[in-house]
């Protein structure tokens, strides 16, 4: 699962003196949350629509509507834009993007190529899209949630219960417990799938939904 698969090619982009009002009426238009600042040919920075609107005056001001004009028409994404800018690669995994996203809570980040360029742009809808493709959410089936000890052969011996069902996606965490187990949920289909919580439990394996 790389980021390259995932990504949106070729995002709109704008210049560092792109007025903030034009800035601001891209965003609406396309329903975007940020745009890539690109001179050159090169990422220099990125601004998203909480920035552009917060450029805007307040409407308590006292200015008159030439005055704001004047100034709006002055004011560009050069001067608002954050730099410098948290990428992603194209050729590294999704969930070290996800993570970089997490650890420094955006929502997004452009997508480099293999020479510097900007090629794309990940955001938290991509990483969800590509989360519900990972637990096969679209190839329906049934969905088990099973608890079991942390150790080697375990996911095995629940492979071996799942039988004659096939397995399509397998997900674990750790529950945190004192326990010394991990959750895994497993979604499977295929024949005799109606009875797979059944054969489980029968194994002697805690199915918990």
């Amino acid at each position: 699962m790389l980021v390259r698969d995932w990504m949106t090619a070729e995002p709109v982009t704008i210049t560092p003196d792109t007025p903030v009002m034009d800035a601001l009426k891209i965003v609406k238009e396309h329903h975007f949350r940020r745009l890539p600042v690109v001179e050159g040919g090169e990422l220099v920075g990125i601004t998203t629509r909480k920035d552009l609107k917060d450029a805007m005056p307040s409407k308590a001001t006292t200015l008159s509507v030439w005055e704001l004009n004047y100034l709006l028409s002055k004011l560009t994404v050069a001067e608002i834009m954050a730099r410098p800018v948290i990428t992603a690669q194209e050729d590294e995994y999704m969930e070290d993007a996800a993570l970089r996203m997490q650890d420094h809570h955006i929502g997004g980040l452009p997508v480099l190529d293999a020479s510097g360029r900007l090629s794309g742009i990940i955001t938290t809808m991509d990483i969800l899209r590509a989360f519900t493709g990972i637990l096969g959410m679209k190839e329906g089936g049934h969905r088990l949630t099973i608890d079991m000890p942390d150790v080697p052969g375990s996911l095995e011996r629940a492979t071996r219960a799942v039988l004659p069902s096939n397995i399509i996606s397998v997900a674990s965490y750790d529950t945190d417990s004192a326990s010394g187990n991990r959750r895994f949920v497993l979604r499977v289909n295929g024949d005799g799938v109606r009875d797979v919580r059944r054969r489980v439990r029968e194994s002697g394996i805690t199915v918990l939904d």
